[in-house]
């Protein structure tokens, strides 16, 4: 398993604004669930210029590019997998039991009621990515406009099967032209969300709205940062083109759905900003968009809850993002970074920063002795 055959050139890769973009599509998700979280009128304004759903699908474009890259450069099976399980599980193992140990303080039912076998379905079901099954703990937010205690998780059982997914794609590709076998996918989710949005709407069923969200009707995204990986030579050769094509269809689909042109349009916006123009290399402060995403939703709820600060949705919203950016470095710092491999170039240029450091240090010091 190897990136023989995938002509990339390394600058294309090395030098990119991915991290930005996470974090900006982290702080869209915790802006527009700050809003709908607190119910704060004054915070419309957000939602009529953010979006969630634009945001989460672009995450699943970066995810498709990226872990298809991390598969190919990947020595084995065990390799990738090891990579994929120490990015993800341990933060998210905290901040699920962060939540449910917690959380018994924020509990309107005495601790013996709280540690019930409630509580148990909330840890066993959100350890493994079933968070449907067990979304609220006892007494926990029953008072706010929604209870579920960490409404953002659902995409993380996606992520979690897209990663199991890779190498099953890779071996396909192997096996059979990989063009054909991506359109066949990607048209296959875009027929399995459109199939079961037309559900939704004619039966009125809020189930069918929920099943077209899932894995297959994503599908199309990921599918699309995986073709511009695999094909990136040739979309930098034609960049102009593909964004200008992408734009106009996200313009007209604003007015007239375009829901088989929609997935591809996005993931071209998405790449080309991954790509170009390069901001400079910001993983060297960190990644921090994983800590925003799964620790800001129980952090709203509770200033919700708490009713901090709600005489003014200014200083609530501003009060969510310092709390949220907060948690976000001191999860990265305290857990994240803790479990990565020295080979990640998260690490690598974290310690290349404070090689930097020392260097200008030994510099300062040696003109000051002289």
């Amino acid at each position: 398993m190897n990136g023989a055959g995938v002509p990339h050139p390394e600058q294309w890769l090395a030098r990119n604004n991915f991290d930005l973009l996470r974090l900006l599509f982290a702080g869209t998700v915790c802006l527009v669930h700050a809003y709908e979280l607190s119910g704060f009128r004054e915070l419309a304004w957000i939602a009529s210029f953010l979006s969630t759903a634009v945001a989460v699908k672009a995450f699943f474009v970066v995810s498709g590019f990226l872990i298809f890259m991390s598969h190919e450069r990947s020595t084995s099976l065990a390799a990738y997998t090891g990579k994929r399980v120490r990015r993800i599980y341990p933060a998210y193992f905290t901040v699920v039991m962060l939540c449910a140990l917690g959380l018994a303080f924020a509990s309107a039912r005495p601790l013996a009621e709280y540690f019930s076998p409630a509580w148990f379905r909330y840890v066993l079901a959100n350890l493994v990515f079933l968070n449907f099954l067990q979304p609220t703990l006892p007494g926990v937010f029953e008072a706010n406009h929604m209870a579920a205690v960490n409404g953002a998780l659902w995409t993380l059982k996606i992520e979690v099967m897209f990663y199991v997914s890779v190498p099953v794609f890779a071996y396909l590709f192997r096996k059979v032209p990989r063009l054909p076998a991506i359109v066949f996918v990607y048209c296959a989710s875009v027929a399995y969300f459109a199939l079961l949005t037309a559900a939704a709407e004619r039966t009125g069923s809020g189930l069918y709205h929920e099943l077209a969200r899932q894995l297959p009707g994503q599908l199309a995204y990921f599918m699309s940062g995986a073709f511009l990986y695999y094909y990136l030579p040739f979309f930098v050769r034609h960049k102009a083109y593909f964004l200008a094509a992408a734009v106009a269809v996200l313009a007209v689909d604003r007015v007239v759905p375009l829901p088989a042109l929609e997935p591809f349009a996005l993931a071209v916006v998405v790449v080309f900003f991954g790509l170009f123009p390069y901001l400079g290399n910001f993983g060297k402060h960190g990644d921090f968009s994983y800590g925003a995403y799964i620790l800001h939703f129980p952090i709203i709820q509770l200033f919700v809850q708490a009713g901090w600060f709600g005489d003014s949705p200014v200083l609530f919203l501003a009060a969510v993002v310092v709390a949220v950016a907060s948690g976000a470095v001191l999860m990265w710092h305290g857990v994240e970074k803790r479990f990565l491999f020295r080979s990640s170039h998260y690490i690598a240029a974290s310690d290349a920063k404070v090689s930097r450091g020392e260097t200008a240090h030994a510099a300062l010091s040696g003109r000051k002795e002289v």
